[in-house]
């Protein structure tokens, strides 16, 4: 297993199969890039699935243990289910999705061998729903976490940006998981520079204190510090909530152990940074292995841009990124 400067093992990579995605979440703002008519074949700029899944046996000659597939929207892509099959044996594989093709597919995806999902759903209630992804696709998302609980993938992770526009949909939220077996909340720190709308970030240390004021149970996972909570009960019978906050977090990206790939087959060692992209060229193994130790060399210590390297070649804060970021 490649360790980098900073002594974090790589254990899991995130690949992103498309750009391509149904929705347009007004705090992504990708707006519903490309073609979206329905699955179909990788475009001309997307890795094949020879190229992903040759990626993926020289990750596990690394003993890289998990495999997260996002997008975009992943399940535009119909050969999901082919390169999910495909993917080394020895690796634990899961999925990002908005949930909208999960009805139908998500008994293949099983069978194929996905063993988790991960399903947006920023609002119970349709309208607040439809304002917030831009698509009148509520009922299609409902459906689609209950065919992935039907389906074996239990339980089904529900993925909910925390800002401005649904801060008031998380106590609902919260009770929801609380009261459904098969379902978990995580809850995830808005990203501003996204957008270019600082105005609607939210001090995500209030959720965390509020959790913990109801909780009755909390724990820290090792992955990325990440905290959790159980209401409603213990981690045996309660709902279990997570929060994800990278934002200007050391503690989060010091127990970071993921690579990411890009649909167009490059390798970047931090999900919030386009400054450290590296080809995997033609993607021939040897390629991908030279590339992959490359990045894994090259990690930065913290989230996005908020640590460079100064004159005498340490790391320091960078004030112009910190400075942006409050702006």
């Amino acid at each position: 297993m490649l360790e980098d400067d900073f002594g974090r093992e790589v254990s899991g990579v995130r690949v992103s199969l498309t750009d391509r995605c149904n929705f347009d979440c007004v705090y992504c703002h990708n707006e519903g890039l490309g073609d979206t008519r329905g699955p179909m074949d990788a475009q001309d700029d997307e890795m094949t699935a020879d190229e992903v899944v040759r990626f993926l046996e020289v990750a596990s000659e690394f003993d890289v243990g998990k495999v997260k597939f996002t997008g975009g929207e992943p399940m535009l892509r119909q050969d999901l289910e082919e390169i999910i099959r495909r993917t080394p044996d020895e690796m634990e594989v899961s999925l990002t999705t908005n949930g909208t093709f999960l009805p139908g597919r998500a008994p293949d995806l099983v069978e194929a061998g996905l063993e988790r999902v991960n399903v947006s759903q920023d609002a119970l209630d349709p309208e607040a729903f439809a304002e917030v992804t831009q698509s009148g696709a509520y009922d299609k998302v409902i459906e689609g976490v209950h065919a992935a609980v039907d389906a074996g993938l239990d339980p089904v992770k529900l993925n909910m940006v925390v800002f401005e526009h649904t801060a008031g949909y998380v106590e609902e939220m919260v009770e929801h998981v609380a009261e459904n077996d098969g379902l978990q909340l995580q809850l995830i720190q808005y990203m501003p520079e996204l957008t270019g709308k600082p105005e609607w970030n939210i001090d995500i240390q209030r959720v965390h204190d509020w959790l913990g004021d109801i909780a009755d149970e909390v724990e820290t996972r090792e992955m990325h510090n990440r905290r959790r909570y159980w209401v409603g009960g213990t981690a045996s019978d309660g709902g279990m909530v997570e929060i994800v906050d990278p934002v200007e977090n050391p503690q989060f990206c010091a127990n970071c152990h993921r690579v990411r790939v890009t649909h167009e087959g490059y390798l970047k060692g931090c999900l919030n940074r386009n400054d450290d992209l590296r080809s995997m060229g033609e993607m021939t193994k040897d390629e991908i292995r030279d590339t992959f130790r490359e990045t894994v060399a090259n990690r930065v210590p913290y989230y996005g841009e908020y640590m460079v390297r100064g004159d005498d070649d340490e790391w320091e804060i960078n004030d112009e990124y910190v400075g942006n970021a409050e702006a």
